[in-house]
């Protein structure tokens, strides 16, 4: 196994997903994988200030290593939503810099942020100040059309100067004006040159490579002169590429768990859940991408999304899905 002195911890990540990435998928992804770094949806600061502080933060202690992503500009704010993630056990604290929707701009927060780099720092400044857990920014490489390597490099300096040396680097622009968010992640060509670049100019800083790696082909041309990789959508869809990660990036030897094991762990998880009140479906619907490509996989992703099946089942339904050949 690599040493941990010599393993980034932020070697493999999956990104945080609106809708997606809630404490059932994360649980999911963390039988796959014991190594990944695993992050929240973004949660508003103020969301924390005025809400159920409870049910944005709880999460199982299985899920370890895991992140909390905020998403606000305003620095008190958001270092009071830091000391609550700490509190509730987080790993770490992750600033949304990325973000494009129109929805998010309105609250000022999200990649509209990257024009305001001082005002960053300020919200790294105090979120630090108030936590002892890393702090971390996920941001993109440039606004609108703008391709001037000195718009990303000026606001890694000023943020990486307010103490923050962990940057997720969303190798596209944000066009905030114009683009839907699904177009946000297709549109804008993706530049990794600008992430390697960002890493040989600020090398003391930890650096993560996001954007369009869809498979370990992907991942391997493009890890070279970057410290880590985060996947998104292609681990949402394809969650079974976690069980090379442990293996491929931080050298464990132990056997990844088959697709039946994660199967069978999963029921436990949901027969314990829906003890609580969870529904099955809030636990089935992050499942249905685990016998992507394999024969049987279609059956499978039907029978877990079939609502009238759900409402009658426990949770054997997932066995009851499982492909008989896999």
């Amino acid at each position: 196994m690599i040493e941990e002195s010599n393993a980034c911890k932020w070697r493999f990540c999956v990104a945080p997903m609106m809708d997606w990435t809630d404490r059932h998928c994360r649980y999911f992804m963390r039988v796959i994988s014991k190594r990944a770094r695993l992050y929240t949806e973004m949660i508003t600061a103020p969301a924390l200030t005025h809400g159920d502080v409870r049910r944005h933060l709880e999460f199982n202690p299985a899920e370890h290593p895991v992140a909390l992503q905020l998403g606000g500009s305003d620095a008190a704010q958001l270092a009071h939503a830091a000391r609550l993630g700490e509190r509730y056990g987080y790993d770490e604290i992750n600033l949304n810099c990325g973000c494009p929707s129109e929805r998010v701009q309105t609250g000022s927060f999200g990649a509209c942020l990257m024009a305001e780099p001082a005002l960053v720092a300020a919200c790294v400044r105090a979120m630090r100040d108030a936590v002892n857990v890393p702090v971390t920014v996920k941001h993109r490489i440039g606004l609108g059309t703008a391709s001037e390597y000195g718009f990303v490099r000026d606001f890694v300096g000023c943020v990486a100067d307010a103490g923050c040396d962990v940057f997720i680097v969303h190798a596209r622009n944000a066009v905030l004006k114009g683009l839907s968010p699904k177009e946000n992640r297709e549109i804008p060509p993706l530049r990794y040159e600008v992430a390697r670049r960002l890493k040989r100019d600020f090398p003391a800083v930890t650096i993560v490579l996001n954007g369009g790696l869809a498979d370990w082909a992907s991942i391997d041309r493009e890890f070279d002169g970057v410290d880590g990789v985060m996947l998104g959508r292609a681990a949402y869809h394809d969650p079974y590429l976690l069980a090379d990660v442990d293996r491929r990036l931080f050298g464990e030897t132990d056997a990844a768990p088959s697709r039946a094991d994660v199967v069978d762990t999963m029921i436990a998880y949901a027969d314990a859940e829906l003890a609580r009140g969870t529904s099955l479906r809030a636990i089935t619907r992050h499942l249905l991408g685990l016998y992507h490509g394999v024969r049987g996989g279609r059956q499978f992703r039907q029978i877990l999304s079939d609502a009238t099946r759900l409402r009658m089942a426990d949770a054997s339904l997932v066995r009851d899905a499982q492909p008989v050949t896999a």
